[in-house]
């Protein structure tokens, strides 16, 4: 027996919106846990999609991402991790969260050199920042510093940094340690002390206003602050007073910290994962990463932007940041151990 025309077109209308559905269900993914904020990386993903029709989902948090995907365990939605600093990275594989991935299986990754991913492929850097030197135009006349110099007596009262504790200051030191020594990085760390100007206090930004109102000539700070400050009417008169110096630049090399990302163990969607770091590490994705953050692409051969350009040439420190991440706890411990936080004299 034929049914009605109408109960036979409301079937097929039935049909038609099952296959939407499955069609939409079945749509690649990759969700993405973040600790760089959603407009640094909107753009990337944007051109991702745009690209290979791969959706992105993001859960930015300034903190306690790493224990969010413990807690869910193998539920968790999260697929890649984001996050800037070679501490984060390694924690994360330390705590058993990061699948391996082969640079042979992904070749796009291949192009990111050796001393910038982990030995194992758990991580991988992304955008290199240099740990720099912000001098005063009117008060500081060289073109050239190391490390070393910064605990020069001559500097003494000049210097402005951060907590030697926060994580940027924690990896420079176990970058002192992991070319020098425990008890060399220890006496430098005492001069540096010594030669500051305050207590340290604040972030990066902060300390180059402190050179700019004459409080310090020189502050420690990571490079892509200055395009950060250049953008802000409040603070465009602060970038303005210093220039970027290169510490290391003619011997060893600037000490660079990456933002990075790795695979989640658990991941449930590790094809369309492993698709978004092969885009991350290739010529587009690292052009665009580099240009939303004012960084330095990890592909040597891909070339910065003009802005960043303008600085100066950076010349990174090869040695392998697995071997600084090493050191971390140790520096962590130098940073109570000589008071470095409390100031001149400790």
């Amino acid at each position: 027996m034929r049914l009605p025309a109408g109960v036979s077109l409301l079937a097929a209308a039935l049909a038609v919106s099952s296959l939407t559905v499955s069609a939409v269900s079945a749509a690649e993914k990759v969700n993405i846990y973040s600790y760089r904020q959603p407009q640094l990386i909107d753009p990337l993903l944007k051109a991702f999609t745009a690209k290979t029709g791969i959706e992105t989902n993001v859960v930015y948090a300034n903190a306690g991402l790493e224990e969010r995907i413990q807690a869910e365990g193998a539920n968790s939605p999260a697929d890649v991790l984001f996050t800037v600093d070679i501490g984060r990275l390694t924690e994360a594989k330390e705590k058993g969260l990061t699948a391996a991935v082969n640079v042979a299986d992904v070749k796009e990754l291949a192009a990111i050199p050796a001393n910038f991913r982990d030995p194992e492929g758990h991580w991988f850097g992304l955008t290199l920042r240099g740990r720099v030197v912000y001098a005063s135009k009117e008060r500081v006349k060289q073109d050239a510093i190391t490390y070393a110099e910064l605990a020069d007596p001559k500097w003494k009262g000049k210097i402005c940094t951060r907590s030697g504790q926060h994580v940027y200051n924690v990896s420079l030191i176990a970058s002192v340690i992991a070319h020098k020594g425990e008890a060399a990085a220890e006496a430098w760390l005492k001069g540096l002390r010594d030669n500051l100007a305050r207590k340290p206090a604040g972030g990066d930004r902060e300390q180059v206003r402190d050179v700019q109102a004459g409080l310090c000539d020189i502050a420690i700070a990571n490079t892509y602050y200055m395009a950060a400050m250049l953008k802000d009417p409040k603070q465009k008169a602060w970038a303005e007073s210093v220039r970027i110096i290169f510490p290391d630049a003619a011997t060893t090399g600037t000490h660079v910290n990456v933002s990075g990302v790795s695979l989640i163990k658990s991941a449930p969607n590790k094809a369309a994962a492993l698709k978004l770091m092969a885009f991350l590490a290739s010529d587009e994705g690292q052009k665009l990463y580099a240009e939303a953050n004012s960084e330095y692409p990890i592909d040597p051969n891909v070339p910065p932007t003009e802005l960043v350009l303008s600085w100066g040439k950076l010349v990174p420190d090869k040695l392998p940041l697995a071997a600084i991440a090493a050191q971390r706890k140790r520096a962590s411990e130098l940073v109570d151990t000589v008071k470095f936080d409390a100031g001149p004299g400790g």
